[in-house]
């Protein structure tokens, strides 16, 4: 059994570590410093008692999540009417959340009630997390789903394949705008220029309210394999340069609204995002 300050000590330090795992997102470091206040505000007499206590604070965020993504589905299934294409991006689902998912939330919630949809779900490159996840889980759930190249979505959105898009996001700075994966901020552009609506599904804990604006979040830069190899295969001459962003920002005047636990916000989002913090 550990002494408790050692504990604790080895909690913060472990938790400052694994935060540098994501520095985009910021849902991973409002978990962490919810673990570590549970740490530091108890009276527990020793580091068995602290790991209990963390276990639980876990199991309490883990449910807390589940009920989140289902408040986010009944908030944004009536978005979704029948024979709508719903365009999204990378992987916000049951694979990245402890329950519905976020962006996909809306559609299982509709799936559930009947309504028939198409969704297209743009691969993602360079790591395939919509060909990997997204498309499969949503098969799985036996939604209609159609797998797309991310240089797709323009030529479908021109041809009224797509009428809408829904996304999730890593952060949400206080003005509205949202960080997400690579190739978000071009779906975005694209739904603007054609009018169609793009909303981005987040619980209230992916706002950061002390993040001014989107040019204040750092984005996470990463290794250059992953765009030169493609499914393991060298997709690109040795000793090719790249430049590999793993996440873009979308300037809130882009965004229709943002879909959470609480409702769906609209601009202007300072305002609104001002009043769900209370």
């Amino acid at each position: 059994d550990w002494p408790v300050e050692e504990f604790r000590s080895e909690v913060e330090k472990q938790a400052a570590f694994l935060k540098t795992a994501r520095p985009t997102a910021v849902n991973l470091a409002w978990a962490l410093d919810r673990m570590c206040k549970t740490v530091r505000h108890s009276t527990a007499k020793s580091g068995r008692e602290l790991l209990d206590l963390m276990i639980g604070e876990a199991q309490t965020i883990h449910n807390e999540d589940i009920e989140l993504c289902n408040a986010m589905g009944k908030n944004g299934a009536h978005l979704i009417r029948p024979g709508m294409g719903v365009l999204t991006h990378c992987n916000a689902g049951s694979l990245a959340t402890s329950g519905i998912g976020t962006a996909t939330a809306p559609m299982y919630v509709a799936h559930a009630s009947g309504t028939d949809f198409t969704v297209y779900a743009d691969e993602t490159r360079p790591l395939l997390q919509g060909a990997r996840l997204t498309a499969w889980e949503l098969q799985k759930a036996g939604i209609d789903v159609r797998l797309i190249c991310d240089n797709m979505a323009g030529h479908l959105m021109a041809r009224g394949d797509i009428d809408m898009v829904i996304t999730g996001t890593d952060r949400v700075a206080a003005n509205g705008d949202v960080a997400n994966k690579i190739g978000t901020m071009s779906a975005a552009i694209l739904a603007h220029h054609f009018g169609i609506p793009f909303y981005v599904a987040c619980p209230s804990s992916t706002i950061d309210f002390n993040c001014p604006d989107g040019t204040n979040i750092p984005i996470e830069e990463r290794a250059g394999h992953e765009v030169t190899s493609f499914a393991n295969c060298q997709a690109a001459a040795p000793g090719t340069r790249t430049a590999n962003p793993a996440f873009d920002v979308t300037p809130a005047e882009f965004v229709t609204g943002l879909i959470t636990e609480k409702g769906i916000i609209t601009a202007p989002y300072r305002a609104g995002l001002k009043a769900l913090h209370g």
